[in-house]
């Protein structure tokens, strides 16, 4: 997983070096522990036969049916999927997101969602090809 992480954050740094730390990781050991015992963030791992680590998808289940102003709805959002980068271009991620949308289906949820930075050009033409449309755009002006 720290592989994964690292990688993860690799791709960020590079192409936003202005926000993200080179060298470092998405999450601390301390993060992902909490992150592990929370059933409200599910993480899905694919593995290959010998238990190699091949991707993860980092999600969190979020509840709106509670909300003032939402309408009153479930939804999946995908915090993180990587796929190592020697096994990118066989499937893994197509399996991960596959995963996760049905498991938002078995919980009965109305959608799922997740951000990607304009600096990742690949994994926006994954999305893309996963039938994932835009929700929302957020927008910035750098000072």
């Amino acid at each position: 997983m720290h592989n994964l992480l690292s990688q993860v954050l690799a791709v960020h740094a590079e192409g936003r070096p202005d926000l993200f730390r080179a060298g470092t990781r998405k999450y601390t050991d301390e993060e992902l522990l909490g992150i592990f015992a929370d059933d409200a963030r599910p993480v899905f791992v694919a593995v290959d036969e010998d238990g190699r680590v091949l991707g993860h998808a980092f999600c969190e289940v979020q509840d709106f049916r509670g909300s003032n102003n939402m309408q009153p709805y479930v939804s999946i959002y995908i915090d993180d999927i990587c796929v190592d980068e020697t096994c990118r271009g066989k499937h893994v991620g197509k399996a991960l997101y596959q995963h996760v949308i049905e498991f938002a289906r078995e919980l009965g949820c109305y959608n799922v969602t997740l951000n990607v930075w304009e600096c990742n050009p690949g994994a926006r033409a994954f999305y893309d090809a996963m039938g994932m449309t835009p929700l929302k755009t957020c927008l910035e002006q750098v000072l």
